[in-house]
């Protein structure tokens, strides 16, 4: 019988392994779809608010069952869909028109980072030592992705977008935390639901699609030298990098710690890298390749490190989290992006 359990628990936490692990590749996958598309003629606002207003569309159900949410946590849904759909899948489109996608993302990581800053600073919380390492690290790398030493050999703009995706992020997880605490919790799905719908109606404002050339979905984008109808890559974005990816990080987040979903979230950024070289031919030098596996370690240190504890009682997890970023429940909320991310 005790056997039978244990190995019940292990299905079920390598099923949410799993889970998570395909949150990964699905928020991993959106930029390399997304480029060409841009690369095509659409703006990047354009291609955000397609993804969004798509995903929204798709939630239209699970966000009627959740309308309750409305008037219970107005602040809550208004700030998740300005922040962390809008705010987040803007910055980081716009940031791929003028970057790779690799480095848009490896930026972007840099949001766990933040995360501790608002936890040391702001909430005035103490983090352990780790996790300062984490910020280090992170930081380091990310001077050698962009190679400051030969004046930003990247675009200044790309990787002010970039960082902005970063922050909008950090709202996430703070959101994502607010969401989750108290005795007025919030379902994650529903909060997801209700955020991409603000965020479409936010995109809708900013994005203008009335000024779209639609024709672009009609015809084909070139995806590392082959020709591929947009309307496949659009569905991509849609189906499997917004509502796959987020609907499968709630659910890995939900049997997994905010924690381990969050380190598994950041192989988002190395499968995105991946693609990137072999689908759009983005290659990056070997110091380049150093320095995001360096952004990927302090941000892994970042999100896992254990707090310190304050008069013995337990503080803030120095992660505060996927994907999603990623996050979930949108990565907990607390552990999904991305972005996502």
């Amino acid at each position: 019988m005790h056997i039978s359990q244990g190995q019940s628990g292990r299905q079920e936490r390598n099923a949410a392994l799993g889970l998570a692990l395909a949150s990964a590749l699905a928020f991993g996958g959106s930029g390399v779809a997304a480029k060409p598309l841009i690369e095509a003629g659409l703006e990047p606002l354009q291609v955000t608010w397609l993804r969004v207003m798509g995903a929204a569309l798709v939630m239209l159900p699970v966000a009627w069952h959740h309308r309750r949410l409305l008037t219970r946590r107005p602040a809550l849904l208004v700030g998740f869909g300005l922040l962390a759909v809008a705010g987040v899948q803007a910055c980081f489109f716009a940031a791929l028109s003028r970057i790779p996608v690799g480095v848009a993302l490896l930026v972007e990581y840099l949001a766990p980072a933040l995360v501790l800053g608002w936890v040391r600073f702001v909430q005035r919380r103490p983090v352990s030592r780790a996790a300062a390492v984490g910020v280090v690290l992170a930081v380091s790398g990310l001077a050698c992705v962009v190679e400051v030493w030969s004046g930003l050999s990247f675009d200044a703009v790309g990787l002010l977008l970039a960082l902005g995706a970063a922050c909008c992020q950090v709202g996430y997880f703070v959101l994502s935390d607010h969401g989750s605490d108290g005795q007025d919790q919030a379902d994650p799905l529903g909060v997801i639901a209700y955020g991409l719908l603000i965020g479409a109606a936010t995109l809708t404002v900013v994005g203008r699609p009335w000024q779209m050339d639609w024709s672009v979905l009609t015809g084909r984008a070139d995806l590392g030298g082959a020709r591929v109808p947009a309307i496949l890559l659009l569905a991509w974005i849609v189906l499997v990098a917004t509502v796959v990816a987020y609907l499968t990080g709630v659910l890995s987040v939900r049997r997994l710690s905010p924690q381990v979903a969050g380190v598994v979230a950041c192989l988002e950024a190395v499968i995105a890298t991946v693609l990137a070289w072999v689908l759009l031919d983005e290659h990056l030098g070997p110091v380049q390749v150093v320095g995001g596996v360096v952004v990927l370690a302090g941000a892994l240190i970042a999100q896992t490190s254990a707090p310190k504890a304050a008069s013995g009682e337990p503080v803030a997890a120095s992660g505060a989290l996927p994907e999603p970023a990623p996050a979930e429940a949108d990565r907990q909320l607390s552990a999904e992006d991305p972005t996502p991310r």
